[in-house]
Order: C-alpha cells, then structure tokens, then sequence
C-alpha cells in the first residue's frame, strides 16, 4: 500500500507492481471542477503546471524583445492569459491521464480518498482510506507513505488566492497584476515572480534571510542577482515583516528593510512563498508506533524505513531536499528493498535546478561549503559568452563552473548558470556518480557546436587547459 500519489508514490507503487507485488495507491486529490487526478501536488499544482507558464511567459518575451534580434519583426502583439492558463491545465490533464494509464498498465488499485493508519495486527498495517460515500479498512504487509508537502503560510498573512495566493493560487491568475509581491525570494518565489513579471507585472520580492539563494554556490548566486535584477525584479534581503493589509482591491505590505528603515509595499497581488511543510496531518502515525521530528518529518533511516520495519516514508515527508526526483530516486529504492534488493541512493548526486531565466542547477558541493570543510580544492569556470551555440540562440548569459579536488582531481562539485542548465547538469550528476575525475570530462569529445561544450572547458579549464578562452 503507498499512502499519496506524487512522483514518490506513483514510481514506488510502478515499480513494486514491477517487481511482482500486488499493489494499492491511495489519493486523495480532487481537480477544481471536483475530478479525482492522480500525480499529487507536483503534477496537479506544482513542477509541470509551473514549468508549462514559464515556458509560455518567455514565448511571450521572447516575442516582445529578443526577436526582432533575429531579423523578425512581429508587431501587434496580444497576450490571451486564459488561453494561457488554460494551455497550463491541458498540459496537467495530460500528464495525470499518463499516470493513471500507468496504473492500469501495471494493474494497481487507485483507491480515491484519504488513507489513514490504523494500527497492526497479525493482518499487517492497517490503512482506512475515506472517499466521498464510504470508508473501508484494508491491511497491507509493506506500506509506503509518500503523502508530499503543502505551501507553508504565515499566521498573520491569511491566504484566500484571490489577493493572496500560496504558489497554488498562483498559477491561476485571472488577470495580470500590475503590481506584484512575493514573500520569499527562495525557488518558487523567484520562478512565479518570473512568471508575472515577463507578463507585465512590477515585481518586488522581499526575503528575510540576508543572503540570495544561500544554498547556491556564492559565484552563481551573485551572477543570478545582477541578472535577476538586470530583468527588473526588486529582491530585497533582509526583511523583516510587519503588518500586511488586505482589502478587495489589493494589498500593503509594512516592512523594516535590511538596514532597518520602515517601508511599505503597496500592490494588487501578493504572493506567500516561505517554503513548504510535510503532509502528516491525520495519517494516524501514533496508531502504528510512528511520530514527526521538529520539522514535521518522519524520522527514516538511511533507506527510508521508518522505526517499523514494514514502514517507509519517502520524499517531502522525510530529510532532504524536497525534490520530486529525489523522491522518485526514493521511491524506486523502497520498492526494491522491500523485493529483497540492496539498493542505494547517493544524496551528494542528486541535482537541484531552479527554471528561471537563465535557469541555474547544480550537483555536489559549493565552493564555500567545501572550504569550510577545510578541503583543497582547484576551480575551472567557462564563460557562456565564449560559446558558438550560445550565441547563435541569444542566449550568452552566464556560466559553468567545475571544483575538483585540488590533489586526486576528483569532482566535487559543478554549478551552472545558463539556458538549459537543468539539462546540461545531468552530465555532471553521471560524473559525480561514477567518481569521475575533471580530466575525465575534459578528455571526453562533445558536440560542436553545442552548450555542452562550455562544461568540458570548464573541466579543462580546473587544470588551466581551456581551449577557446
């Protein structure tokens, strides 16, 4: 039994069925229009339906600025944000569908309501799962929690997504604001202030931690500032939050700044993105002897097991970065452990990406993180602006940068800043999982001409061998 459907639970419950296990999956979500769907918060109102605006948003900018850089003049340009919108939703139905084949495919039982624990017996763990018109009671010898996250709101900050929105509300924007704020310039703050701004909106976002993307390599992060704010984004650091204010028509925002002076932020929308919570609420943990540590998480061991052997949790309910690929990485281990396997996942190999423009990924470690641990380390970095391919595109902003260790070359570490980055990083995650050297990534023949290219010169260029530079 996986108690949730998202990118944990649905590849969990693909690859158990895989392995020969009889199989349930229980989901509770419903869409707008009331339609039980599959693929959890990721799929429904997350990574895809987000990644689906942002595409369409740089269409739109790209055709408003960049592509009479290629001799194309279009004039007249009109903006349909329900047609928009609505491309998002086809896009999610689309891929949810996918899911549900999937199951069918691989003959697993949806049960649709919410899935609570209800103790052990000599039947195995007891789940009851509440739909619209009944509840049943089922027993399962393994279970799979994979129940995901929620938008973290702030107590005094009330979310209604119609003035103020959670990253779920918005997405579903019926008009563009003309002016935007965002609470939180972390990840999903710093994409859907993306979103809105190409769109037309004036976007501030204030964030309360001092520095900028604190867990990116210190080189990236201050590239993505000068950019961010080169597109006209507003990110104050440092803030700390007073009273906001709502009425029908729009919002006020009273803040000190990071040198203390009183502020107030006057806009038509606001945007809550402090992070996200675990979805442990009423699943019953205490029935079956299971708890959540200070942050909402359920402890697990090194494999995901939970203090009972027949438990596991994966994903946003558990350590780690809240990444839908680290919980599908998740998700296919339990199921191999629970098969007989002896899986493992290197967590220093899992990738983060960030898809703004230009987006910004990385795998491994930062180079401060690396010099507080004392190690030597050797950098080579590579200018996008040096590359063919990039410049044919129009696309020359940023870089990639490689750290290896400064005696055995080994990788340690490789942060990009580019278009494509979320691509271009998976290169780097296979070296890292095989211990590969930066001479190794160097030695290797890449495309001509291609963006790959700047990750070999930045290879080359940890041993001072760059090529075209």
């Amino acid at each position: 039994m996986v108690i949730g459907s998202g990118p944990g639970g649905y590849i969990a419950a693909i690859r158990a069925a895989q392995l020969g296990r009889t199989v349930a999956c229980v989901e509770q979500w419903k869409n707008p229009a009331g339609k039980p769907k599959l693929g959890g918060t990721c799929l429904n109102v997350g990574c895809i339906p987000s990644k689906a605006l942002l595409a369409s948003s740089e269409e739109y900018e790209n055709t408003l600025h960049h592509l009479r850089d290629h001799g194309i003049g279009v004039e007249n340009v009109t903006l349909d944000l329900s047609k928009m919108v609505g491309r998002k939703e086809a896009i999610v139905e689309k891929i949810t569908g996918g899911v549900e084949f999937l199951f069918r495919k691989n003959k697993i039982t949806w049960l649709k309501g919410h899935g609570k624990l209800t103790g052990k017996s000599g039947r195995g763990i007891g789940v009851e799962v509440s739909g619209d018109d009944e509840t049943k009671a089922y027993w399962a010898t393994d279970v799979i929690i994979a129940t995901g996250s929620k938008a973290r709101h702030l107590d005094d900050v009330p979310v209604d997504n119609v003035i103020v929105s959670d990253n779920e509300g918005a997405l579903s924007f019926d008009s563009i604001p003309k002016k935007l704020a965002v609470i939180g310039a972390g990840v999903i703050g710093l994409e859907l202030g993306s979103v809105w701004r190409r769109l037309g909106s004036d976007v501030t976002l204030l964030e309360a931690l001092p520095t900028f993307l604190g867990a990116t390599d210190e080189t990236v992060a201050k590239e993505a500032a000068r950019q961010f704010t080169k597109q006209g984004l507003k990110i104050h650091l440092g803030v700390t939050l007073g009273n906001v204010t709502t009425s029908a028509t729009g919002v006020s925002i009273a803040f000190s700044d990071k040198d203390g002076a009183d502020q107030t932020l006057d806009a038509d929308r606001l945007i809550v993105s402090v992070g996200r919570i675990p979805n442990t609420d009423n699943l019953g943990l205490d029935s079956v002897g299971l708890f959540v540590d200070e942050r909402g998480c359920i402890p697990v061991g090194e494999h995901c097991c939970t203090n009972d052997p027949h438990i596991y949790a994966v994903g946003d309910v558990v350590r780690g970065p809240m990444l839908a690929h680290k919980a599908e990485d998740e998700g296919v281990m339990v199921a191999e452990i629970i098969d007989g396997q002896k899986p493992h996942i290197d967590y220093n190999c899992i990738p983060s990406v960030i898809y703004t423009e230009p987006e910004i990924a990385w795998v491994g470690k930062t180079e401060q993180h690396l010099k507080a641990e004392g190690r030597a380390i050797k950098v080579g970095q590579f200018p996008m602006l040096a590359n063919g391919r990039a410049l044919g595109i129009g696309q020359t902003e940023g870089f990639v940068k490689i750290i290896a260790d400064a005696k055995t070359d080994e990788l340690l570490g490789v942060h990009i800043i580019s278009v494509n980055a979320s691509d271009l990083i998976a290169e780097a995650v296979v070296a890292l999982e095989f211990k590969a050297a930066a001479e190794d990534i160097g030695m290797i023949s890449h495309p001509h001409p291609s963006l790959s290219e700047v990750v070999r010169e930045a290879a080359l260029a940890v041993n001072k061998r760059a090529l075209n530079i």
